[in-house]
């Protein structure tokens, strides 16, 4: 049986790509390239697909909910009354599978996919589909947020012996957890080209009767394979590469992709890949006298000011969307996730300090006011997502961007209002069309809307500056901003009154962790207090809700209850080694930007139990999952791609170098290089995969500064030089406070703190570097020219 291939096609569906350059997604390394690890036989089973959408079949839901209705994720949630025998992941499924001897199905997805919805909706409460995964499959449902280990694993197989992978994922496992055949959206019926997931149900279970030593052979065969390749390893190196080296192919890969144009990176889908941003800022940085650094600022500007200017950006409610179907980032795919906000708050925060234009930061604080406003539990931690699809209007069927697009008519019904001393007669709504380009016949080209949902609807996006706009009609500059703002605030006020998006209310450890990360890097970059209130109330819900005093560790999930509480699953879903990588920099991000020393040693002890739990101590590097939790899964992997979030490895790298230059423990310098090792390999095949690691190999060998503020926490002086460090680039340093107690944290951590003085009682700041410190310095402006230095 030949594997079950679903690339699908490059529209509007949740496929596994970053929107790194061609050449550079996962799935192109030498390792994923590699076909030889597919099962064959003589049964031939084409490619399900996504490029449309047959219609709905027929059948009502069974009024019976089953097991899932147990379940807290909310994307289990939403298959309890399917007419399927499903089984949460679990021993009781394994176990019936092997009592029974039926292969597992195993289908992955979450809760805002529109193309899980569409399976759901198509296959999953379809009786006959139901009827043939009950009775000749073990059929298990998973929820990729909370058990990201069970989906890199089996992802990992789909993207080795496909041509991609995505979501849903669809995989048939033996008894002992080995897949064999996997496939990501089938539709339910065969089509001119395809055949339908009731056939390729039919077929496998056959096959499973008649030919199941053959495939119990090949699964291994595939198994052991898969095992060699995913090996990540310090092998015989003693040192990583060098950094100069990996930082110049990395940029020049990124420069051989990048859209001169519209910014970004390969033709479409585009995304907003933050961990290449960064890089790119980096590389300005230590380059930034030459052209290719000047060139790698440019780069990185001109795709922010694109993607804000974009359809990508909810310019009515603020927030990005997951991403843009089109090389314009002119119609997205409408999802919206917590950890794009995240980081792309801090990457527009980044742009700011480098740049000095308010632009940027304009749009790091809205990016913030949307998840305050919208994925904000009264808790202080924050919701994973919110969907893609919603009904256009109430009783209506769900479809893809119905909350966030409008039609010419709606916009000259709210904003009929003339504006005075126009060249031609002008009302608000046509300025502010005029200005985001909506038009009568909508804007959205038919080739991005193939099931004809957006057909006379209209995305917001910007067309021209605001000068040219204020030119167009002879007004003035302030005058239009502040039209167009008036403008949006009414859509915005009308938007409420739709049906909104189905809201992902589960509560990530890790993504709250990033989240900690955004609030406290724009507030301390802007210096508004109140944003770097959120991190703290949301490190203290991750301190209160997701983590075990008695066993040290962070728990992975938990969701929002009724009345405003929290609840656990029983027993509960325990972390993971993005969880504490993502939890441990943004307390240490918290820490600097909040000075509350308490922060920082949660972090040490974090990254205590992360070592534990996940290290290699053979290999080097860090494992995605424990031992015990992942027992009985044929892969332990180590995550090794930069993508929609950084790589738990890569944030690893720098948490130990950061934590290194907090404390000066050494263990944590020598785990670092070793990580850096173990992962040389992978970066000199392609550097463009890890550039968050590629950042983290440059921070180790130029060494980090150790920035020290002596002085009183309360006093303006103090305040002046920790602003000056905030509001200047300045990526691989610590950023310590000095308050002259030498029984404080820090001061027992680092006993050199006590040696350095304030200059005539007046705050100082000292930079050090290499066991050796600046000459003092009491004046914010000399302090910048340091830093620039």
């Amino acid at each position: 049986m030949s594997h079950l291939s679903s690339p699908p096609k490059k529209l509007k569906g949740e496929h596994k790509g970053h929107g790194l350059p061609r050449g550079s997604e996962r799935g192109s390394s030498s390792r994923d390239k590699d076909r030889s690890a597919t099962v064959n036989s003589s049964v031939p089973m084409p490619a399900g697909g996504k490029g449309s959408r047959p219609s709905c079949p027929s059948a009502t839901p069974q009024k019976a909910p089953n097991r899932l209705i147990n379940e807290k994720s909310p994307y289990l949630l939403q298959h309890a009354y399917n007419p399927v025998d499903w089984y949460p992941w679990g021993q009781e499924a394994f176990d019936k599978a092997r009592k029974e001897n039926k292969p597992i199905f195993l289908s992955v997805g979450y809760s805002t996919c529109h193309w899980c919805h569409m399976m759901e909706e198509e296959s999953f409460q379809n009786e006959e589909i139901g009827r043939l995964l009950s009775e000749d499959f073990v059929s298990v449902k998973v929820d990729r947020e909370e058990r990201p280990d069970v989906d890199k694993v089996f992802m990992t197989f789909v993207q080795a012996t496909s041509s991609g992978g995505g979501w849903p994922m669809n995989v048939w496992l033996t008894p002992n957890l080995q897949p064999f055949v996997g496939g990501t959206y089938f539709p339910p019926e065969d089509g001119l080209t395809r055949v339908g997931f009731r056939t390729v149900l039919m077929r496998i279970r056959d096959q499973w009767k008649q030919n199941k030593n053959t495939l119990l052979e090949n699964s291994q065969r595939v198994t052991t394979a898969l095992l060699a390749r995913s090996e990540i390893s310090m092998g015989d190196r003693q040192l990583p590469p060098s950094a100069a080296t990996m930082n110049s192919r990395c940029f020049q890969q990124l420069d051989e992709g990048y859209d001169e144009e519209y910014g970004g990176f390969a033709e479409a889908p585009k995304f907003p890949t933050p961990v290449i941003l960064n890089f790119l800022f980096s590389y300005w940085l230590s380059h930034r006298l030459t052209q290719d650094g000047s060139r790698a600022q440019q780069m990185a500007l001109h795709t922010l000011k694109m993607m804000a200017n974009g359809g990508i950006r909810d310019h009515v409610g603020q927030g990005f969307h997951r991403y843009s179907t089109d090389r314009q980032w002119h119609v997205p795919h409408f999802e919206k996730m917590l950890y794009d906000q995240a980081q792309l708050a801090v990457a527009y925060s980044q742009a700011f300090q480098i740049s000095g234009d308010e632009f940027y930061s304009e749009v790091a604080k809205g990016i913030l006011q949307y998840v305050a406003r919208s994925l904000n539990h009264r808790s202080g931690g924050f919701y994973s997502a919110e969907d893609a699809d919603s009904p256009p209007e109430r009783g209506m069927r769900p479809k893809e961007g119905a909350f966030y697009v409008w039609t010419v008519k709606e916009i000259q019904q709210l904003l009929p209002e003339p504006i005075l001393g126009a060249t031609e007669p002008l009302t608000s709504g046509q300025l502010l069309m005029k200005h985001y380009g909506l038009t009568e016949a909508g804007n959205i080209s038919p080739s991005q809307d193939p099931n004809g949902e957006l057909q006379g609807q209209n995305v917001l996006t910007v067309r021209y500056s605001l000068e040219l706009t204020a030119a167009r009609f002879g007004l003035d500059v302030e005058a239009v901003r502040t039209l167009l703002s008036t403008g949006l605030e009414k859509l915005f006020q009308a938007r409420k009154h739709r049906p909104k998006p189905h809201l992902d209310s589960k509560m990530l450890a890790a993504w709250n962790g990033l989240m900690v990360s955004g609030f406290a890097v724009t507030g301390a970059v802007l210096g508004i207090d109140r944003l770097i209130g959120y991190a703290t109330n949301c490190a203290k819900f991750l301190k209160r809700h997701m983590f075990d005093v008695a066993s040290g560790r962070l728990k992975r999930t938990c969701y929002a209850g009724t009345g405003g509480t929290v609840e656990h699953s029983n027993p509960p879903c325990w972390g993971f080694l993005e969880d504490y990588t993502f939890v441990v920099r943004g307390l240490l991000d918290l820490y600097e930007a909040s000075q509350e020393s308490s922060w920082l040693e949660w972090a040490l002890r974090l990254q205590d139990t992360q070592d534990r739990l996940f290290w290699d101590s053979r290999g080097g590097g860090y494992f995605c999952s424990e031992a015990e939790l992942g027992s009985g899964l044929p892969l332990r992997l180590k995550d090794d791609q930069d993508g929609a979030e950084p790589s738990a490895n890569s944030v690893s790298a720098h948490n130990l170098l950061r934590l290194h230059g907090f404390t000066g423990h050494k263990d944590w310098m020598d785990k670092c290089v070793c990580l850096l090792t173990a992962f040389s390999e992978r970066m000199r095949r392609v550097p463009v995969a890890l550039p968050e690691m590629v950042r983290a190999l440059s921070a180790h060998q130029q060494t980090l500064k150790q920035i020290v503020i002596c002085g009183d926490p309360q006093a303006k002086d103090t305040k002046a030089l920790l602003q000056c460090v905030h509001s200047t680039y300045v990526p691989n340093k610590v950023l310590i406070l000095a308050d002259g107690d030498p029984s404080s944290f820090l001061s027992r951590q680092l006993p050199f703190l006590s040696t350095l003085r304030r200059l005539e009682d007046r705050a100082t700041a000292y930079v050090c570097e290499n066991q050796a410190c600046s000459m003092p310095i009491t004046e914010p402006c000399e302090l910048r020219k340091l830093l620039h230095q």
